[in-house]
């Protein structure tokens, strides 16, 4: 099992004296920002000349260009894993340098000089704010990719800790396996699903069961979220006895069913494409290349019919339905 660090484990101290800049001020660069005031100490915001710059000066920030990120002790890099390469950051001994993606570290698309880790919120940006204002935090993912100055893992986990990022628990990651580990659920898990969803879907439609029933039953009602939350407050084995014994007896003792089918080893195919980097190798081509076949492929799984289609399902079921 994994080393699991909590608040005690961070010590603020560790930081004093020390200048801090967060480079972006997108979801993220604005959680870490504030929540990073909020715990005491005073980031300088390094962005663009843009819309971004200007929000952080009215969050009551002191912003400025990219490059002035260069001379602060910590520097915290919150901007998308194939930007971080051509930013124009010079970083020197003594320095730590942050990401909150494993990604750019872990495939050698970025070196700064002195201490570099991560620290990887379990969470999206905006919550990241809101889980530190509510004061509950969220959980992390923290680790050292280089220790140059033997005190990479305490500025880190200081920084974990200011940000909230210790109050539910900090999982220690190398960059390496938090990349693959966040790549795998996009690419080696997310198309097994919809792979498993598309294969329900049809068998329902060849029995006469309507579109918008099964919609229903896989998204719109809410319910498998709610499960799924359930899961993560109680555990699996605590919510079955929220089911049925009709639907424990049928989970159960279909389990199995699916055993023959090697999904495994295809599984293990797409993460070898994520360990020897030749995604990372892709996604390069893919950014020089405009990220054409990205729209190609938005286009045809997330293009504007599929929109349609979902907006005509929200518009009478869920949330969002109105009577006509």
């Amino acid at each position: 099992m994994g080393r699991i660090f909590h608040e005690g484990d961070g010590d603020l101290a560790r930081l004093e004296g020390q200048t801090i800049a967060v480079v972006g001020y997108g979801n993220q660069g604005r959680s870490w920002a504030l929540n990073l005031r909020d715990s005491g100490f005073a980031p300088r915001v390094c962005v663009r000349a843009d819309e971004s710059r200007e929000q952080a000066r009215a969050d009551g920030f002191e912003a400025s260009e990219l490059s002035e990120a260069s001379g602060a002790d910590v520097v915290c890099i919150l901007v998308p894993d194939d930007v971080i390469p051509g930013l124009p950051l010079e970083r020197r001994d003594g320095s730590l340098t942050l990401v909150a993606s494993g990604y750019s570290l872990a495939f050698d698309r970025f070196r700064p000089k002195g201490d570099a880790a991560m620290v990887a919120p379990r969470m999206l940006g905006p919550e990241v704010r809101r889980c530190y204002e509510e004061g509950v935090g969220f959980i992390c993912a923290v680790g050292v990719h280089r220790d140059a100055t033997g005190r990479a893992l305490d500025r880190t986990l200081a920084v974990a800790r200011a940000i909230g990022g210790l109050r539910q628990g900090a999982i220690e990651l190398s960059p390496t396996q938090e990349a693959v580990l966040d790549l795998a659920v996009e690419q080696v898990l997310s198309p097994a699903l919809t792979h498993v969803n598309q294969a329900f879907v049809q068998t329902m439609l060849a029995e006469g069961i309507p579109l918008e029933a099964i919609m229903t039953e896989l998204v719109l009602s809410g319910e498998i979220e709610r499960s799924y939350r359930l899961l993560r407050e109680i555990g699996f084995a605590e919510q079955m006895d929220f089911h049925s014994p009709t639907s424990q007896y049928g989970q159960l003792s279909r389990r199995g069913s699916f055993d023959h089918l090697d999904v495994a080893a295809k599984m293990r195919e797409l993460t070898r494409q994520i360990t020897t980097g030749a995604f990372a190798d892709e996604w390069d081509a893919e950014a020089r290349s405009g990220y054409k076949r990205l729209a190609e492929l938005k286009a045809q799984h997330a293009g504007e019919a599929v929109k349609a289609l979902e907006r005509n399902l929200r518009r009478q079921l869920g949330t969002g339905a109105r009577s006509e």
